[in-house]
């Protein structure tokens, strides 16, 4: 019994360790994903460590301990999207209908052919922005019945898992679709005035994952990521990124992410908000994201009932409130941070000058 628990210690220390190379390799990245399930299986394997393990062995206690630390290790990544962490963005409470901004992301999964289910959804909710991912032709026809409603849209249907909508109930200006690092991956980015006449900077984006059916390394995602957040942390304008970033929200690029830009996540201290994958619940980690500058609080994030893809829809209902925003804080970068950032970008020959800055100038 004591080489069979040796053995699953040692894969539990595989499995910690390979993130921390760095390396971009589909495989090491993938270990970022399931984190929580990599501590349950730590935590099933102590258990098993105390019932089965001889105490008085000189081996029992060794093991224990190695599985401890990394079961600490894998925690210390995902319980700030626990209850148990302090909250990195402020509850908003009474304000007006003028300060909310709604936003609703949804990556549609090409083939579904479910789009009443999230026609319904928008219906219900009535969000300010739908930003639709993995949109093609059909579902650009079947979404027109919106535009009654959010008439302003951004329209980018492909066939190529990779297509992107936005529609929106308030006006949009300087509206640009762009591809920033793979030329079949595009990014929209655009400026929106709310209801108070404030103009805030919004990117969606949807970078291609590491995969061995895609990409074989993260490169081309990291870069993508890397260069928005370089450039949204240049501006004082109010800013917010949302999309299907293909990375867990705890993983080393996204916290890299979080750094670099300056935005915050909503979701620290209140939850995962596990959006794929929507069919196997034990397979699940949040890939669908939001972020946004200080100037807004947060009303509520909620993750909405399936729509047949294998994304759940994500909608966030946050409040322009520059004042009580301003003493929210998120990661700060060192040195590293920054180095590490550049490295990623001058490796796939882009910049953070390649990203469009929609509302500077006004």
């Amino acid at each position: 019994m004591t080489s069979v628990l040796f053995f699953f210690t040692a894969l539990a220390v595989l499995v910690t360790l390979l993130p921390l190379s760095r390396h971009p390799h589909w495989f090491v990245r993938g270990m970022d994903f399931p984190r929580l399930q990599f501590a349950i299986y730590i935590a099933i394997l102590l258990l098993a460590d105390f019932l089965l393990l001889d105490m008085q062995s000189a081996f029992t206690w060794p093991l224990i301990i190695v599985a401890t630390l990394c079961l600490i290790w894998q925690l210390w990544w995902i319980l700030p999207y626990t209850i148990l962490w302090p909250r990195e963005v402020k509850k908003a409470c009474g304000n007006s209908r003028e300060n909310q901004l709604s936003i609703m992301t949804a990556n549609v999964l090409t083939p579904n052919r479910k789009a009443d289910a999230l026609i319904r959804h928008a219906k219900e909710h009535k969000p300010d922005v739908l930003v639709t991912l993995e949109s093609d032709q059909w579902w650009e026809d079947q979404l027109k019945v919106l535009e009654a409603d959010m008439p302003y849209c951004v329209k980018c249907p492909l066939d190529n898992l990779y297509g992107m909508h936005v529609f929106s109930r308030l006006p949009l200006d300087e509206k640009e679709i762009l591809y920033l690092v793979e030329e079949d991956v595009p990014s929209i980015h655009v400026s929106l005035m709310l209801r108070t006449g404030d103009t805030i900077r919004m990117h969606f984006v949807h970078p291609a994952p590491p995969s061995p059916t895609e990409n074989s390394e993260s490169s081309e995602r990291d870069a993508e990521l890397v260069i928005v957040a370089r450039s949204v942390a240049d501006s004082d304008q109010p800013v917010i990124v949302t999309g299907d970033l293909n990375d867990v929200a705890w993983s080393a690029t996204t916290r890299l992410f979080r750094k670099i830009s300056g935005l915050l996540d909503p979701r620290v201290g209140r939850g995962m908000y596990n959006t794929f994958h929507a069919d196997y619940p034990f397979l699940r980690w949040p890939l669908d994201h939001l972020f946004h500058s200080q100037h807004f609080t947060l009303e509520s994030i909620q993750r909405l009932p399936s729509i047949g893809s294998d994304h759940f829809t994500l909608l966030t209902k946050l409040i322009f409130s520059p004042e009580k925003g301003a003493s929210q804080d998120g990661l700060t970068p060192d040195a590293s941070d920054h180095n590490w950032s550049k490295e990623i970008a001058e490796n796939q020959g882009v910049s953070k000058y390649d990203v469009p800055q929609p509302g500077e100038n006004k």
